[in-house]
């Protein structure tokens, strides 16, 4: 998904300075906003499930003391720390993608969407 996220990120500023019929890029743009905003409520879910594993087999080590639940504790807490940066990585791509949104209908209609920016 990352690199689908950076090759994407490079053909839309690609399309924006090629003179690229901007309607269509407008449309493209949106369903890919719609794209990546699906996978980063996914990847939410899974690393807070994650977390919410991770605690709670902490706790049960806490209150039962068994040694054995440690090496999945461990695991859960391995695999956590990626699902965090990657998730991470999605915010803030997302955001940049809104950003993109923003300079597109700017450049199509020459001024800005949202309001507040026009007072």
């Amino acid at each position: 998904m990352t690199k689908y996220f950076k090759s994407y990120r490079r053909f839309f500023k690609k399309a924006m300075e090629d003179g690229t019929d901007l309607e269509r890029l407008m449309e493209y743009h949106k369903e890919h906003i719609s794209f990546f905003q699906h996978e980063r409520l996914i990847h939410l879910i899974v690393m807070f499930l994650f977390a919410i594993s991770t605690v709670i087999c902490f706790i049960v080590i806490a209150v039962t003391k068994e040694i054995m639940l440690v090496v999945l504790a461990l695991a859960l807490l391995v695999l956590l720390v990626p699902y965090i940066k990657h998730y991470y990585f999605l915010e803030n791509q997302t955001q940049q993608l809104y950003h993109d949104y923003e300079k597109l209908h700017e450049k199509l209609y020459g001024f800005p969407k949202d309001e507040d920016e026009l007072k």
